[in-house]
């Protein structure tokens, strides 16, 4: 499937125009992304460094009138719901992340009238690309542009992550909806998750990056990450304890840590010392891109990883046989596993001449390694979500 966002969204829009017999009003889209490093940080107040990618999830919009919201995939999935009445669902459908964002809107002043949405898309779901953040962001757009809605594109992902919270179950950093939302082509944005302050710093030139996907899925809302997170906070109860009033574990120094992690439980001494450690990689790694230094911020991206492995234990064995891969592979600056884990992929930061042998090699070899095939396809940045109105021709 091509990874094209425009061909994403004609896809939208042929799928629209044959499920309704019209053609859409409105054509939106948001990109997925990867997290070059900062993982498990988001929700900890920390900083962060993902970068929007050419993946994308479109939305096609028309309205209706009989106060009906219906959502339809182009693979067939369908759901509707009365417009004026939408709730969380206890079974945790696709389409709660739509439902959600819709209310939320309504909250905004929104008008709870029908529409028709259909959803296409080639950001891999399970795989920790952000699919659900691309989801919620291209429905935001396609809701506001039809409805002549208008906020902020901040609060838009605010918005977007509070939906992920309260309908689809997922007590998810801001990470995702912000990348996704204001990403921008050619570079990773640094976000300050407590101050919401970014940077967008350009990637040098010269390198690309591989998405690997190991092939094992994840469903988020039921794996232990809601257990990170309360590891996290268990943390930095015992820690306020020792140092004082805290906010957040980005709060607590490397120094400070050191001194009084004999307060914590093994289990949550190794969850903290993941975060704090991460945080500190997450600065020295935007100064080391700023400096165009992609053998350093390659080595931090391996610490990262393995940290991961070991104190966060978020890997998996089919993520680690990648990561080995990539480290064995000629050309290549660093490699970790990207997104929640459990599964999904790693991000592999490699030399442009080499892309394609890597690639190769990773095809060749995880098989043997892990019993199972792995995906690879080069990335490229992308923009974050957009939204226009279509011609009535279309």
């Amino acid at each position: 499937m091509s990874s094209n966002r425009e061909s994403i969204e004609a896809q939208a829009v042929a799928a629209f125009t044959k499920r309704f017999g019209a053609a859409p009003c409105i054509i939106a889209s948001a990109p997925g992304r990867v997290n070059l490093i900062g993982e498990h940080v988001d929700y900890n107040d920390g900083l962060v460094l993902p970068a929007a990618i050419d993946r994308t999830t479109a939305v096609a919009a028309g309205p209706r009138e009989d106060g009906l919201l219906v959502l339809v995939t182009d693979a067939g999935q369908e759901g509707s719901f009365h417009a004026a009445r939408l709730y969380p669902s206890e079974r945790r459908a696709w389409t709660d992340y739509i439902t959600g964002v819709a209310y939320l809107l309504q909250e905004r002043g929104m008008p709870a009238c029908g529409a028709n949405l259909l959803v296409a898309s080639n950001v891999p779901r399970g795989a920790g690309l952000s699919s659900s953040a691309a989801l919620e962001l291209a429905a935001a757009f396609a809701l506001m542009a039809l409805f002549g809605t208008s906020i902020p594109p901040v609060d838009t992902a605010l918005l977007c992550q509070r939906a992920e919270h309260e309908f689809a179950g997922v007590k998810c950093g801001i990470m995702d909806q912000f990348v996704s939302c204001l990403g921008r082509v050619g570079h990773a944005l640094l976000l300050d998750c407590r101050t919401l302050a970014y940077e967008h710093v350009p990637l040098p030139a010269g390198a690309d990056l591989l998405v690997c996907d190991s092939g094992v899925r994840r469903a988020l809302g039921s794996s232990e990450y809601n257990r990170r997170r309360e590891e996290c906070a268990q943390g930095l109860r015992d820690l306020t304890r020792r140092l004082g009033p805290l906010a957040a574990l980005r709060d607590v120094t490397p120094a400070q840590f050191a001194a009084h992690s004999d307060a914590l439980s093994p289990v949550v001494r190794r969850r903290c010392a993941h975060v704090i450690g991460e945080i500190a990689r997450v600065e020295r790694s935007a100064a080391a891109l700023r400096a165009g230094n992609l053998s350093e911020f390659g080595k931090l991206m391996y610490d990262s990883h393995l940290s991961l492995r070991r104190d966060y234990e978020v890997s998996c064995p089919e993520l680690d046989h990648l990561v080995d891969i990539c480290a064995e592979a000629e050309g290549v600056y660093g490699a970790r596993m990207t997104g929640a884990g459990f599964g999904g992929c790693v991000i592999c930061l490699v030399r442009r001449e080499c892309a394609d042998g890597v690639a190769r090699r990773i095809s060749a070899e995880y098989p043997a390694r892990s019993g199972k095939k792995a995906s690879v396809y080069a990335c490229t940045t992308g923009n974050g979500a957009q939204s226009r109105r279509l011609s009535s021709q279309q």
